[in-house]
This record gives C-alpha cells, structure tokens and sequence, in this order.
C-alpha cells in the first residue's frame, strides 16, 4: 500500500535552536503548520490512506533522512509552510516543485487545485519551479527518495490568509488531504513499467554533441551516468548536494542537482532527449562567477528579456535599468550581472514593498546615512545604480572609485572585506542565505542565455 508522508515545515532543532519559522503575536508558522497537518493526517486516515507525520523535533536535514529511511518509489511527500513577506498585501497559495520536472509540475497542479476549489477565498499564486524559490533549490523537492512537494500554504503576514488559516483550518485541512488523495493514486499509475521491469531510458546530449550512454528515469526525475560529471568539470563523488544511486552496476546522478554547479539542464520532451550544457562554454566573466568586481556576460538585450520572465510589468516600466546597470557597472568595474541580480533579491524583482518605494530609486536596499528606517533615496534611476555599485566595489575592492561619491555609506564599509557574493551574507543584509539568493538569479540569467 503507497504511503503518504506530511511535514509541518519548522519546528526542529536548527543549530542546537528551536526554528520557530516566521513569528507573530500569539502564534509562530510551526504551530499553524503543525495544526493544520493533524487535521490531514486524521482526514486521510479516515480514508484508508497508509499516512505518516514527521516528528515536529526534526531538524531540516533530519526530517529527509527520516522520510528517506522509509519511502518507497510509490510513496510521496509534502511539506507545508506559510510565507511571510514585508509587504502585508502579498498574499496566496502555492507549490514547488523540482525543476525540469514536467511530470512533478502536474502533480503540483493537482495539489493546488484541490486546496482551492475547497478555500476559493485563498488566491492561487501558481505552481512554481523550486529554482525560482529564494535560494533557488528546495531540498525537501529534490532529496527525496520518492515524489516530493513543497506547499506554501499562503501568508502569514497577510491579514485575509492569517484568517484563512485559523479560522478555516479545517477547509485547508480537507484541501490539502484532497489533493494528497489524488495525487497518491496518480504517483501510483505513473510508476513506469518496461519489459524485465528495466527503467526507462532517454538520450542524451551534451555540449551540442550526442553522448553514447542512455540516461534513466527513476521517480519522473532524469538521472545520469556519473561520469558525464567530470566531462562537465563537476567532482559528483563526494558532494553531499547530488543525488547518487547505483542501478545495472552504473552509478547514477540526478540531472538536476548540476544545476548549482554551472550546468545547464534542459529536456526536450518530443525527442526524450536531455540536454547538458556547461555555463563555461559561455564567455563568463574571467575567474568565478560568483565575483563581484569583473566583466558581466550579458548584452542589454539578454538582461531586458530576463526582466520580462521575471517580472513583465517591471520589464515597461523599468526598461533602461539594463542598460544602466551595464554602463555604471563597467565603470567602476563591477560585475553587472551580480549588480542586476542583486537589484532583483532587494525589490522583490521590482515590486518592492516593505521599507523601499519605487520613489526612492534606491535598488540596492542602501540604508540612509542618517540611520532612518525608509533607506537612502536617490534624485534618478542612474544615480541609485551607481550608488548600488560603488557600494558593492567598497565592499570587493580596494581601488578608488572613479566617478563622484553617491553612496551615502561608502565610507563605512571595511574595504574589499567581500569580493565574493556569498560574503555580502551577514554583512549586506543580516539574512544568512542572502548570497545564495543572488546566485539563485544568477543560474536562472545564464540559463536563459544559453544556446539550446
């Protein structure tokens, strides 16, 4: 019988600390989750369904391995968590799903469907990719033995979703367990079947050329034989972030998991074709991508049709901020493809909310030298460009600059104390995953400029 594991995202033990996950007066996101995720264990086992709740004292590395210890290929799994945002007026429901995963989006469809047709007060904000989370990878989506989902069950920091929540806990209860229903029993029929029960197979192409191995498919997801690993430059033995599996005595990684490692992955459904592609065979700037001071790799036109996928209204309005951050950048230089990135993490891609306004031509998040709560606020769009870039060149260089000051906060920053990305993290902003959220933007930008 296919079991059905739910988590209450947060909760555990993180770094010897109780994670708590978003806090707010009266109750804390765990709490929320954890309620919620009684009612559907309870709901489902009223059905019949072999349903299993992860121990709320888990750590996040902990709660996988728990999950893991335990699945089965016809199993699945999904966490559930709410959101929070500065901005009180985001609100909705959504789901994350591995990406490249064209089986997995499905799934995710069904399970948001389910939850509102039984809420229809809750709005949907669609299914999602888990590359386009934050951090642009979700472990619970891709470290999983068996299918896996990530649910965002909507906005704690929104007043309609917060009501939603504790008001109609039942109705999202029945929602979820609709969804969990159905999906189960699709997981089940889509488990693949080949004479002499063998996985199915797919071709593969890499760098342009045809790779004489077969790739296979295990859980809907693309796994490859190892050793197309180094032809890529990436050492896949020993990282804990790649899916290994052993099958016909070929060791196997996941396709995907390369992804944060410079590589390109695509698939070509019509031809059951997988497609690999190293960023390097792309003129990147010289050195590692994750410098702040070099040449960035896009034209004007890459980083416009980049804006319109993220954000399509911000792509009219915005419009010259390519070409802006490309100009101010190379003067001082600054890699604009991190400048760019770094401008979409603090705007929220260019919606804002929380203490910037559009007024301020401020996209860097630069605080006001005189320690007021809104940030600092620039005269014209170019100068909050230029003003980001002498901050992100007082941090990764000691060279003068070259252009008059307008940072107001230049002079307080240790100079080249951060020349790589990941070290804005605690310094920039006080998130820990601040880095991560730029490099996240940065994969999803070379991915899009790369040849198919």
């Amino acid at each position: 019988m296919a079991q059905i594991f739910i988590s209450a995202g947060h909760g555990g033990f993180e770094d010897g600390v109780v994670d708590p996950g978003t806090v707010l007066p009266g109750t804390t996101e765990a709490a929320e989750m954890i309620q919620i995720r009684d009612l559907v264990v309870a709901e489902l086992r009223s059905r019949s369904f072999a349903v299993l709740a992860v121990p709320d004292d888990l750590s996040a590395a902990q709660t996988l391995a728990w999950i893991n210890a335990r699945c089965r290929p016809q199993d699945v799994a999904l966490e559930i968590h709410a959101g929070a945002f500065s901005d009180p007026a985001v609100r909705g429901a959504s789901v994350f799903y591995i990406a490249k995963n064209d089986v997995r989006r499905t799934h995710a469809e069904l399970l948001l469907l389910a939850l509102i047709r039984r809420v229809p007060s809750l709005p949907s904000r669609g299914v999602k990719p888990d590359t386009e989370s934050p951090t642009g990878m979700l472990p619970f989506c891709r470290n999983l033995g068996c299918p896996s989902l990530l649910m965002e069950v909507g906005y704690l920091s929104n007043p309609q979703d917060l009501a939603i929540i504790q008001r109609q806990r039942r109705d999202v209860a029945l929602g979820i367990a609709d969804g969990l229903a159905s999906w189960s029993r699709a997981v089940g029929s889509d488990i693949p079947t080949t004479p002499g029960g063998n996985l199915p197979e797919f071709r593969i192409n890499l760098n342009g050329g045809v790779y004489p191995e077969t790739g296979i498919i295990v859980n809907n997801n693309a796994y490859i034989p190892i050793d197309i690993a180094d032809l890529l430059g990436v050492d896949a033995t020993t990282s804990p972030n790649i899916n290994r599996i052993r099958y016909a005595n070929v060791v196997y990684i996941k396709a995907v998991d390369l992804q944060n490692y410079n590589v390109s992955v695509g698939w070509d459904a019509a031809t059951r074709t997988l497609r690999l592609r190293s960023r390097t065979g792309v003129q990147f700037c010289p050195g590692s991508i994750d410098r702040i001071m070099g040449i960035g790799s896009t034209n004007e036109t890459q980083l416009k049709l980049f804006l319109q996928s993220v954000n399509a209204a911000a792509a009219n309005t915005y419009g010259d901020l390519p070409k802006l951050y490309r100009e101010e950048a190379a003067i001082e230089g600054v890699n604009h493809d991190v400048a760019f990135c770094q401008m979409l993490v603090e705007t929220n891609s260019l919606n804002f909310g929380g203490s910037l306004n559009p007024a301020q031509n401020n996209f860097g998040g630069i605080g006001s030298p005189t320690g007021g709560m809104e940030g600092a606020s620039f005269p014209s769009a170019r100068v909050g460009v230029r003003a980001q870039i002498q901050h992100l060149k007082a941090y990764a260089s000691l060279d003068p600059l070259v252009q008059r000051q307008v940072d107001p906060r230049f002079q307080f920053v240790v100079r080249g104390v951060a020349p790589l990305v990941n070290q804005l993290s605690g310094r920039w902003s006080a998130d820990s995953e601040y880095g991560r959220k730029i490099m996240a933007f940065m994969r999803r930008l070379y991915d899009s400029i790369l040849p198919p």
